[in-house]
């Protein structure tokens, strides 16, 4: 027990300083000096390739590329995975969570620090047909999140078909590796198609995206094994998620990726706080499982009614309260806030400081203000908001399938 605190306690010290370390140093700038003009100019030549590939164009092409950007989104996975964990599959869901959480923080890091920007536009023509796309536009190029997103999570459900089913062919086996190897190829390509990315923002999603699933495949049991039976899992899971929103850098100009960031901290969080108390009720591996006579069709279909509606219910709960209690406890602990978008008359209140408070780092917004500066109160409010959406997905809803014989 004290030897897991130890190293516990050691790890989030050593984070601790990493952050204070980079931001004293002003690591995030440095980078971007050396890393940006390099892939701007790759940018720059690749923007031939793009127009040549969108020569293309016509509705079909626009429809496929749109759809495929669609169904590989955080917003997808958002809805998919809760169908995962209730369907019984619950070690693959809380994996894919947790790698997803794992690609957003690092793919939205490296687009900050880099601050490197998308094809022009025009002469490459961009389509956004959701507001999901118009969002994702905003955000720098480099590498593509799509690509790297893709990569992981279809490269992690192939091994985890291959790992946990027995006797699979070796034709079956080469047909799974191809359809993730022309999904991926598929993605890559549509996002140039769209204007999304440049050449060189694929190359570098597909290499990053490699890379983190290499690394996961060899820490994810471990990494299973803590959730489900460690000691002061949500303790330490919580320390670990509050300094993750620290350990960020500040990109050149503002964009929605921090935004993203936050919301997949916070649907970790509760994904493993949940799971850690109830493994033994909702999540062990003899859990009803979808098609079998435990959990058939229909009765899943009954979950989805419940479920969907509940964590909903949730979702818009957790940010009333958490707009409702986060103001309060500020203005009772002296500290001046803002808010940029959740509370009107806070941000009606503090025009004119939100700028200058933006180009500094999630730590200094947060935490080491001067009379000046004003906290950020919408990070804290969607880290609480997307936390009870994730708790409630592998807490509250199995417990209600529970009580009604789902």
């Amino acid at each position: 027990m004290e030897s897991v605190a130890v190293w516990q306690t050691v790890g989030l010290c050593g984070l601790l300083s990493w952050i204070g370390l980079a931001s004293y140093i002003n690591l995030t700038q440095k980078l971007r000096s050396l890393l940006r003009p390099w892939v701007a100019r790759h940018v720059i030549a690749g923007a031939p390739l793009v127009l040549r590939i969108q020569r293309y164009q016509n509705s079909f092409f626009d429809a496929m590329f749109s759809g495929l950007s669609c169904i590989v989104s955080v917003s997808f996975y958002t809805a998919f995975l809760p169908l995962l964990f209730w369907s019984g599959h619950g070690k693959l869901a809380r994996q894919m969570t947790l790698l997803m959480a794992f690609c957003d923080y690092l793919g939205n890091s490296i687009k900050d620090v880099v601050s490197a920007p998308r094809p022009s536009c025009p002469p490459v023509r961009r389509i956004t047909a959701t507001k999901g796309e118009e969002e994702n536009a905003m955000e720098y190029g480099l590498p593509s999140s799509h690509t790297l997103n893709t990569v992981c999570l279809s490269g992690y459900l192939l091994y985890y078909i291959l790992s946990y089913t027995e006797d699979i062919h070796a034709s079956y086996q080469f047909t799974g590796f191809a359809l993730v190897c022309l999904l991926v190829g598929l993605i890559g390509l549509g996002r140039i198609y769209l204007g999304m990315h440049s050449p060189i923002d694929i190359i570098f999603g597909l290499v990053f995206g490699l890379m983190i699933l290499l690394f996961w495949l060899n820490v994810h049991e471990y990494v299973d094994s803590f959730i489900t039976s460690g000691q002061n899992v949500t303790y330490f899971w919580g320390a670990l998620s509050i300094l993750l929103l620290f350990a960020y850098p500040t990109p050149e100009f503002p964009t929605p990726s921090y935004e993203f960031h936050t919301a997949f901290d916070g649907v970790a969080f509760g994904i493993i706080s949940g799971v850690q108390q109830t493994y033994h009720q909702f999540h062990h591996e003899a859990v009803a499982r979808i098609f079998t006579p435990q959990l058939p069709f229909a009765t899943f279909v009954g979950r989805m009614l419940v479920g969907l509606p509940t964590i909903l219910t949730v979702k818009f709960c957790s940010k009333a309260l958490a707009k409702w209690i986060l103001p309060i406890v500020s203005n009772t602990l002296g500290m001046p806030i803002t808010s940029t978008s959740y509370i009107p008359m806070l941000k009606s209140s503090s025009i004119g400081k939100v700028d200058g408070s933006k180009q500094r780092g999630p730590l200094h917004k947060l935490f080491f203000f001067s009379s000046q500066d004003s906290f950020d109160v919408d990070t804290g409010i969607r880290f609480v908001q997307y936390a009870g959406l994730a708790w409630s997905v592998v807490d509250l809803v199995p417990s209600l399938f529970s009580y009604l014989n789902l």
